[in-house]
């Protein structure tokens, strides 16, 4: 019985201990405290919602300044510091808190700058107390000693060269947003970007262009008299270009690369026909100094007319129609796109 109470009353204990610690967080010990601050950047964001127009953004600015307020005052009071530096995890979060304030957007809470700009301002953080000396009510600034200087300014250096480093993936990332086709280049000699994946066979924009090119090609060509179809040939510059950039503008609208991709055909007169060669030319940068293109070649041959009257006067040899065929697949050359012939 009396081990039954003794562990009834630790338990007890245990409540009480943990009760008294979050009282001790929760109630401010003064007015002038870093739980006060809290408070007042909750009621500040309460109150936001409530209000409107620039009413409603000059509250959400005094909780912002509120909460960094208090977060810096409470991670300072007993500092945990990151391993290796002298830098304390609250500046840290501080630093967090200012880069979301003052680089979010509404839409967008974090965005690229805020990574970015995070270490530069957690180190600023740090080192702004190195510049300050005196007490609560009395203080006033100083330069810091020589060996603080060093520190100071390792600190800072580190943590910029780490935005750069930041920088540089978001604008690489960015990159192949906007210009897809780049990853169809090879990275393994770059001492600076690792992709994690295996390089594009061929570039997919360069693939979409033929295969929506195709069905336009053939709807001007199948089945229309071959004297017409020999005379679009001749014109074949004019009519491919405007059907290629009429493609590039409905379906790579999205990407900045739209502008580096140009379309061109080439017309070889065969025995029994002629060979339309659809060619996709990347003149984006590239690994390969020549350059590459993508090629899709369509065998365009005369047929006989299929008769539709059986009374018509005109032999079937005098009515001899197109017929196309095109490759199934694109094929990536490297290179200069061939001469016109």
């Amino acid at each position: 019985m009396n081990l039954l109470f003794k562990d009834f009353f630790g338990i007890f204990k245990i409540f009480e201990e943990t009760y008294e610690r979050i009282r001790k967080i929760l109630i401010p010990p003064k007015a002038y405290s870093w739980q006060t601050f809290i408070y007042l950047s909750i009621f500040s964001w309460i109150m936001s919602y409530l209000a409107t127009g620039y009413i409603r953004d000059i509250i959400a600015l005094f909780g912002w300044l509120f909460l960094i307020a208090g977060t810096a005052w409470y991670t300072t009071d007993d500092p945990l510091r990151v391993p290796g530096t002298f830098m304390p995890i609250g500046a840290v979060i501080t630093g967090f808190l200012v880069s979301v304030f003052a680089f979010g957007d509404q839409t967008e809470t974090i965005t690229s700058r805020t990574i970015v700009l995070w270490p530069t301002i957690s180190a600023l953080i740090t080192a702004i107390p190195e510049f300050i000396e005196g007490t609560d009510v009395d203080s006033k600034t100083r330069i810091p000693k020589p060996d603080a200087r060093q520190r100071i300014i390792v600190l800072v250096a580190s943590c910029m060269m780490i935005s750069c480093w930041l920088q540089f993936y978001f604008v690489m990332d960015n990159w192949l947003k906007q210009y897809p086709s780049l990853s169809a280049e090879s990275f393994g000699r770059s001492s600076f970007v690792i992709t994690g994946m295996e390089p594009e066979k061929i570039p997919t924009n360069g693939v979409t262009i033929l295969n929506k090119l195709q069905p336009l090609v053939e709807e001007q060509i199948a089945d229309r008299p071959w004297s017409e179809v020999e005379r679009w040939l001749l014109e074949a510059n004019v009519k491919v270009g405007q059907l290629g950039r009429e493609v590039i503008n409905n379906n790579l609208s999205k990407y900045e690369e739209k502008e580096l991709w140009r379309v061109e055909p080439r017309v070889v007169n065969l025995n029994s026909g002629y060979r339309l060669d659809l060619l996709s030319i990347w003149t984006g940068p590239t690994a390969n100094p020549r350059g590459y293109f993508l090629r899709k070649s369509c065998q365009i041959d005369p047929v006989a007319a299929p008769s539709t009257t059986t009374n018509s006067r005109i032999p079937e040899d005098k009515k001899a129609v197109a017929e196309i065929q095109c490759d199934r697949l694109s094929k990536l050359f490297s290179g200069a796109a061939p001469p016109q012939q």
